[in-house]
């Protein structure tokens, strides 16, 4: 099955009511989506009758490995991709155009209206977007590589830690060995917060040392050639806790925990984002921290690390099968510790399938430096 081709059908039948001769998609990760090519500078022409992919000579043979069958406009180096673009749209006489204005800067939309004079150019934020909020089997299944990825990272980085790492050094060893697990690349810089730094849900490294703290946080992913995943886990270190897990720690754990069943619980089909969001952020206030979750739910991913659907109060999005989004609740104590689960959850046609497996419970989450 030809899912590219899929997917611009599906995006041609989706601007029918707007009354378009065509769609000028000139977002790379939206390149990539339609077409599967993932090179940069190139602009799609989508329309009824022809889809043409407007590129340079840097690319021609990426394009004939990558894109097979896809039409190409390989233009010249003196020529811009506007002003390729424009003579592929005036050569095959498209004249209602819609364009990304969600990406779109004033300076490309005034390259292109220059370019193409005669062309009537009516803008759109999200028809791609909206598209990719739904995975097809060939998204789903580079999905599920890239958590393997990233699960078979995190193995490696819990066997190897050491009391005198630091965050940084934390980080840049989850980079290395997100690749020797078949990654391409992490999905976003790894953030690692030792100790009281686990309580800033973005943490920006430091030289705070392991064995200065008995706890860290860790929130990474990794990227295959195109998807991503997306993970986080609290390890605590048993060599300075040797009597157990704090009290608190244990306590505010449990409740994290709970917070994330009772949102798994509540993803199906039908449901808005924003109600998946009010079960866990209802428990956490219940339990009384609600004021010490900060932060959204979760979030779709995909070709990108967020995108639709976003799970946070007032989102209106009703999730569908194919819909793939992180669940990820979070307590955070200023000047004490922060605790946050996050795991990879697909929506399926009766409910809910967590793709990702790294245990959960606070048990197998406590190593020994």
């Amino acid at each position: 099955m030809d899912h590219h081709a899929s997917r611009r059908d599906r995006l041609l039948r989706t601007i029918k009511d707007e009354s378009l001769d065509g769609v000028l998609v000139t977002t790379p990760v939206n390149v990539t989506y339609l077409s599967g090519f993932s090179g940069d500078s190139s602009y799609l022409i989508l329309s009824p009758a022809k889809t043409i992919l407007v590129s340079d000579g840097r690319f021609t043979q990426q394009l004939a490995e990558e894109c097979p069958g896809l039409e190409t406009f390989i233009r010249k180096p003196a020529v811009t991709v506007a002003q390729a673009a424009a003579g592929v749209l005036h050569e095959i006489g498209l004249r209602a155009v819609g364009c990304e204005s969600g990406h779109l800067t004033l300076a490309e939309l005034q390259a292109l209206a220059d370019a193409a004079p005669a062309v009537s150019w009516k803008p759109g934020r999200d028809r791609v977007e909206q598209l990719r909020q739904v995975k097809d089997a060939d998204e789903i299944a580079q999905i599920r590589a890239a958590i393997r990825s990233a699960e078979r990272a995190f193995a490696m980085f819990r066997a190897c830690l050491r009391g005198q790492d630091t965050e940084k050094e934390l980080a840049d060893a989850m980079e290395m060995y997100v690749r020797r697990a078949g990654g391409a690349a992490t999905a976003f810089p790894p953030i690692v917060g030792i100790g009281d730094r686990s309580a800033l849900p973005h943490a920006p490294l430091t030289n705070r040392r392991l064995d200065e703290s008995s706890l860290v946080l860790v929130d990474w992913g990794a990227s295959g050639r195109f998807y991503k995943s997306d993970l986080t886990r609290v390890l605590l270190t048993r060599n300075n806790c040797k009597d157990g897990p704090p009290a608190l720690f244990e306590e505010v754990y449990t409740i994290v925990l709970e917070a994330q069943k009772r949102a798994l619980a509540a993803v199906r089909p039908g449901v808005k984002a924003a109600e998946v969001d009010a079960v866990a952020r209802a428990y956490l206030a219940q339990a009384g921290y609600g004021e010490q979750f900060n932060h959204s739910l979760g979030h779709g991913f995909g070709l990108v690390i967020h995108e639709g659907p976003f799970l946070k109060p007032g989102a209106e999005t009703v999730l569908q099968p194919g819909m793939v989004v992180t669940l990820e609740p979070g307590v955070y104590l200023a000047g004490r510790f922060g605790v946050r689960i996050e795991d990879d959850v697909l929506v399926t046609p009766d409910g809910a399938e967590v793709l990702s497996s790294l245990p959960r419970d606070l048990a197998a989450n406590i190593v020994d430096l």
